[in-house]
């Protein structure tokens, strides 16, 4: 009998771990679950609130579109164009086999936002050669916990090293600094961890998914206010209860809308009217969307507020987007990057900010032809722009003939005078 009971409780635990471990036979949504332990169950994620969920998106999206460039340091050349190797093939083309760039750093980028770090294991091959970058691969942000050694308990006094569970088989897992790109908010009070934006609005980010709430429950209710029916005499709780039941049946939900409900003599249905507008209610979530944005650094006109901007200013205001907001988290990820990756080297990692900023057809072949015309560029840097294969002859700088050094501006009237 014991026996028996102790194969039961086994088998329990088994359940309850398979759940934890993500196993497909679990048998329970994660809702059931939590029924079943006596939770009331309600998912509060922050990604539910529309505002919130856009400005994740935008941000996210715009990391993951922004190619990045490797460039070495050449001497008397400056910094040029590096050769493909493979750390760059992994930054460009596949950072492992399971993710291209685009969804590889949008996915770093929205661990970034919503937890306030990102972390990315490199998984290096060493030889007798030294070390080679194989791999990068996302560590799940709720999974990390950095570890400053302030003791010098595994290695050496003053070394960070990064702590990882494996959510599905609970094992943990311990890094070194040198193994691990973390990227941060741009808050954080101690330099070595980000504190996520849905910590300092919590408050805002709730009362914006409050709101979106009792929008969808109005939509649920066919858009009927709440009404109390008015009667003469006693009636008893059975009564009431049918009463309840019977108007709620009949006056709730968008099919009930404008049908005729018949009310008993006696009794009388008055609305209990409150209406939005008194309550100012859209001017608050519009209030509460723009501080949630602003909060991301996201623009009015990316979260469709067009109220106070043109066809001009929207233009300015992407330049503001990249210049005010992508621009910290885009050097921190370049020097992430560089200093992690590229050990011991003269190389370093620049994205392309210039893809967020692409005119029409006929600026673009302007600007590429005032910078070939004036000796900035070279035809094959303006082809690469524009998808076109190189040209053999062009590689040189090209220049006004007309066009003479500072130094010999006057010579021709000093030739003149000599002559005469």
């Amino acid at each position: 009998m014991v026996g028996r009971k102790m194969g039961i409780a086994a088998n329990i635990i088994n359940k309850i771990t398979n759940w934890f471990r993500g196993s497909p036979t679990k048998g329970m949504s994660e809702e059931d679950f939590a029924e079943w332990l006596g939770i009331g169950y309600r998912n509060k994620s922050e990604l539910r609130e529309v505002t919130y969920y856009t400005c994740m998106k935008i941000l996210s999206e715009t990391m993951g579109k922004l190619p990045i460039k490797v460039y070495e340091w050449q001497g008397s050349k400056g910094k040029v164009r590096a050769d493909p190797d493979d750390t760059s093939k992994l930054l460009n083309e596949r950072p492992n086999p399971h993710m291209t760039p685009s969804i590889f750093f949008a996915t770093v980028e929205n661990n970034r936002n919503h937890y306030g770090n990102g972390y990315v294991w490199i998984q290096r091959r060493i030889s007798r050669n030294g070390s080679e970058n194989v791999g990068l691969w996302i560590m799940q942000s709720n999974c990390v916990t950095p570890i400053y050694d302030n003791k010098g308990i595994f290695a050496g006094e003053g070394k960070i090293y990064y702590q990882y569970t494996d959510p599905l088989d609970g094992e943990m897992y311990v890094f070194p600094e040198m193994d691990v790109l973390h990227f941060k908010t741009s808050m954080t009070l101690d330099g070595l961890t980000g504190i996520p934006v849905r910590d300092m609005l919590g408050d805002v980010v709730e009362g914006a998914s409050q709101s979106q709430q009792y929008m969808s429950n109005l939509y649920k209710g066919g858009m009927t206010a709440s009404m109390a029916l008015q009667y003469s005499g006693e009636i008893d709780e059975s009564r009431i209860k049918l009463l309840q039941k019977k108007y709620d049946k009949y006056l709730s939900g968008p099919k009930n809308a404008g049908k005729i409900v018949p009310v008993p003599a006696g009794m009388q249905l008055q609305p209990l009217n409150y209406k939005l507008t008194d309550a100012q209610f859209f001017e608050l979530k519009k209030y509460t969307a723009l501080q949630i944005a602003g909060a991301f650094g996201v623009k009015p006109n990316q979260i469709n507020d067009y109220e106070k901007s043109s066809y001009a200013n929207s233009e300015m205001q992407q330049l503001s987007f990249l210049v005010d907001t992508m621009l910290f988290p885009l050097k921190q990820y370049e020097e992430e990057l560089t200093y992690k990756l590229y050990i011991g080297t003269d190389k370093s990692c620049k994205f392309n900010e210039k893809a967020i900023l692409r005119t029409d057809s006929k600026t673009q072949m302007e600007i590429l032809a005032q910078g070939v015309q004036n000796g900035m560029r070279k035809v094959n840097e303006a082809r690469e722009l524009l998808d076109l294969p190189r040209d053999p002859d062009g590689d040189v700088l090209l220049m006004n003939g007309n066009f003479i050094p500072v130094k010999m501006a006057g010579e021709q009237y000093k030739k003149g005078e000599t002559s005469a």
